[in-house]
């Protein structure tokens, strides 16, 4: 299946917001608990979660399916809010990189990761930095494939309980 990959817009809200529910929970369920992902969704990955998100400066690329042009994936870079992140300003955060399994292995993470990294580049950040869930040993391997170190721990709050993140960093 062919995909192509574009800027978001604030109109790009929706389609931001079920990507971001539906491989949230494609991922997590049978791994976290259900209601907590549920509840996140809704805050988290709400149509005005991601409208503030740009609002405050973020940054989004969207990947469609070739025809008909579907979501299957996207990107989100913004100010970071994470442990080990330098107070100068010189850190950006990916906030979100996401695609559908059935996309795993087609190259979309490999495009979305290159719009980030050369919009980071852009913006004159020094660093890249990202939280993952510990135990997402797959997306953990694609982040090292990708040159990302760990360099520090959080607890991350999903529908209000708390998981074990590893915060990791990249120089661009």
């Amino acid at each position: 299946m062919h995909w192509t990959i574009r800027e978001a817009t604030d109109a790009d809200v929706d389609a931001l917001a079920l990507i971001g529910a539906a491989t949230f929970l494609e991922t997590f369920a049978g791994i976290l608990d259900g209601a907590a992902i549920v509840t996140h969704c809704n805050r988290e990955h709400a149509a005005d979660a991601y409208a503030r998100q740009i609002e405050s400066g973020a940054v989004a690329w969207l990947a469609e399916c070739e025809v008909g042009n579907a979501p299957v994936g996207f990107a989100l870079l913004g100010k970071p809010d994470l442990p080990g992140m330098r107070m100068d300003g010189t850190d950006l955060e990916l906030k979100r990189i996401y695609a559908l399994s059935r996309f795993h292995g087609s190259g979309i993470g490999a495009a979305l990761m290159e719009k980030v990294v050369n919009e980071a580049i852009n913006r004159s950040a020094k660093r890249l930095l990202l939280g993952v869930y510990a135990e997402n040993l797959r997306a953990q391997a694609f982040y090292a494939k990708n040159g990302f170190a760990k360099i520090a721990d959080r607890k991350f709050d999903v529908g209000g309980r708390a998981y074990d993140d590893v915060v990791l960093a990249k120089d661009v």
